[in-house]
């Protein structure tokens, strides 16, 4: 065992936070405020240039629904203990979104942050493995040496009741040490499956405190639905469902939660979302990269439970599901499930599944082997790195619209969208040929929402094209400091919200789905259609996708006016664009 706490401040007070019935409607307009070590801003009289006193009160103001008169004005108190510190996860990911909280306020200068590992570190050492992570301006140095001071560091096993029972010992002293007076216990899971059985009951056995306390799970939740159900009933003997935060970081995207409030805030959208109107709807997932030597993991998963399973997902559940009857957590989540409870297993026949193989570009050495060359893959491996697959959802809104979803790595670029595309014009009186409408939301990077649309072209003639009504986040919230997902989901979880975390009904529908499939696809069924490094994928994938009725067009950032390839302009290219354009109005009026 190692560590020391940081130095007791004065005495908080940590009550259980109360219970959102109403939804922040306007958390993504909060978090734009709160600064950014990334962001650059204008000078005193830009018109978005987040204040002190703006980023102060949007900090008040998503405290406010702390109970405590005290939290409400130094931020959140709890204690967070992070499981498998010494791991990727927790350095990379978990520990600068807790700085991020601190640097915004919203965790107290009595919270305290407990790594637990069975490494040999002591509290220093743990300290300098998260220094390359978490990179901070010179006036913020100080600051940061704080958040370290609280990172303390406590070495145990995952498998021996004393090591926890010594764990809640230390905990008790901490938090007595910090004056809480209320406890308010968070447990993150950064571990592999092997250990997670025994740490979960040792956790609800031998460390859990006397006020809230509250498990962050990490998927994978199981390996299909036997495993997972098997996951369920031992979590579900040792907590109730409100202790459980199942994280799928992508429901904690700007794009993902923007898509809540696209639905059911804007009317025009409403009449149309429905089979009569919509075509087919795809959700695409792309990696611009391969396994790079680090293919163990991956080949245990797989492209299909890797992503699809979980996050594609929840995004089509989103799309498709029935107004809830407010923006409660479980009202959500229960239409949700009723969206999947609608759809069948997925078909082999109805899938298309690939696996890359070595094409040199320069720049990029990954791309000199193909996943089986990556010497952390067995060379005979049969798991899919592509997954082009349809699903139908049986109900009076969607019958006879395929819902595609599509992942893989080592493709032409990186992104993620969905694309509902919508049937033709009937009776067109038009004689050249009109493109259909399609709605894209883009979820990474450069999110953005497009409408296109067909236009008259401008001049003399009576012609026809295909433009855009284009909001792209970067331009319409130019000085927007977007959080991340996992920055978010940890705040509402320390809040206690769990509107963006699964429920097990929810992952026992998904693993219902994908289950029969994925055991055709272990058993070796199905051709692995190889494909080359910086492709699109397999043509066949294509093909599937165009069987089913979708028709490709031009996006806003792949085509020029004449059709030839373009690339969109990067954030500092169009305020530099702008200005020019500000520059040159003036000119005209002078």
């Amino acid at each position: 065992m190692g560590g020391c706490s940081s130095k007791p401040p004065r005495s908080a007070v940590s009550p259980e936070l109360a219970r959102k019935t109403e939804r922040k409607a306007n958390e993504s307009a909060d978090y734009n405020w709160l600064p950014s070590k990334d962001k650059q801003t204008g000078g005193p009289g830009s018109p978005r240039t987040p204040q002190p006193d703006q980023a102060e009160a949007v900090r008040k103001r998503l405290l406010s629904q702390c109970e405590d008169p005290f939290e409400r004005e130094t931020g959140i108190v709890c204690t967070f203990v992070v499981f498998g510190a010494s791991g990727d996860l927790a350095k990379k990911k978990i520990y600068p979104v807790l700085w991020k909280l601190y640097d915004h306020g919203l965790l107290s200068e009595s919270a305290a942050i407990v790594g637990y590992a069975r490494s040999d570190m002591t509290q220093d050492a743990l300290v300098e493995r998260l220094r390359p992570f978490i990179k901070v301006s010179a006036d913020k140095q100080d600051k940061l040496e704080r958040f370290f001071s609280k990172c303390v560091y406590f070495k145990g096993a995952y498998d021996t009741a004393g090591s926890f029972t010594e764990l809640n010992a230390y905990l008790t002293k901490l938090e007595t040490d910090l004056k809480h007076t209320a406890t308010r216990r968070m447990f993150y899971l950064a571990l592999p499956p092997s250990v997670f059985e025994s740490v979960t009951e040792h956790i609800r056995n031998n460390a859990w405190g006397p006020g809230i306390n509250r498990v962050i799970i990490e998927k994978p939740f199981g390996r299909d639905s036997a495993s997972s159900e098997v996951l369920s009933k031992h979590l579900s003997k040792l907590y109730e469902e409100k202790d459980m935060y199942r994280i799928d970081h992508y429901l904690g995207k700007e794009m993902v939660q923007n898509l809540m409030v696209l639905r059911f805030a804007n009317r025009i959208l409403g009449p149309i979302w429905n089979r009569d109107n919509i075509e087919c709807v795809q959700i695409t997932f792309k990696e611009d990269f391969g396994t790079g030597g680090r293919g163990g993991y991956f080949d245990t998963f797989g492209i299909i439970r890797d992503i699809l399973q979980n996050h594609l997902m929840q995004v089509l559940t989103i799309i498709a599901m029935e107004k809830p009857c407010s923006t409660d957590a479980d009202n959500i989540r229960d239409e949700k499930v009723k969206v999947m409870k609608s759809i069948a297993p997925i078909l082999l026949s109805e899938c298309v599944l690939g696996q890359y193989v070595a094409n040199p570009i320069p720049g990029k050495p990954d791309s000199e082997q193909g996943y089986v060359e990556d010497p952390t893959v067995p060379n005979n491996s049969k798991t899919p790195t592509f997954c082009t697959c349809v699903m139908h959802i049986n109900n009076e809104r969607w019958q006879g619209v395929p819902f595609i979803m599509r992942a893989g790595k080592a493709l032409d670029e990186r992104k993620a969208e969905v694309r509902i595309q919508f049937k033709e014009v009937p009776a067109s009186i038009f004689s050249q040929g009109v493109r259909r409408n399609e709605l894209v939301v883009r979820i990474q990077p450069d999110e953005a929402i497009w409408l296109k649309v067909a236009n008259k072209m401008p001049g003399m003639k009576f012609g026809i094209t295909e433009t855009f009504l284009d909001l792209s986040y970067g331009d319409r919230f130019e000085d927007a400091a977007l959080p991340d997902a996992y920055e978010r989901l940890i705040l509402d979880a320390i809040q206690g919200d769990q509107l963006n975390f699964v429920r097990s009904d929810e992952l026992r529908e998904a693993w219902r789905i994908f289950t029969p499939m994925l055991h055709d696809v272990d058993a070796g069924k199905g051709k692995r259609i190889n494909y080359k490094y910086g492709s699109r994928g397999p043509a066949e994938s294509d093909h599937l996708i165009a069987d089913l009725g979708y028709v490709r067009g031009n996006d806003p950032d792949s085509t020029r006016r004449d059709g030839s390839p373009a690339k969109r302009r990067s954030k500092g290219g169009r305020r530099k664009k702008k200005e020019e354009r500000a520059k040159g109005g003036a000119r005209t009026a002078r």
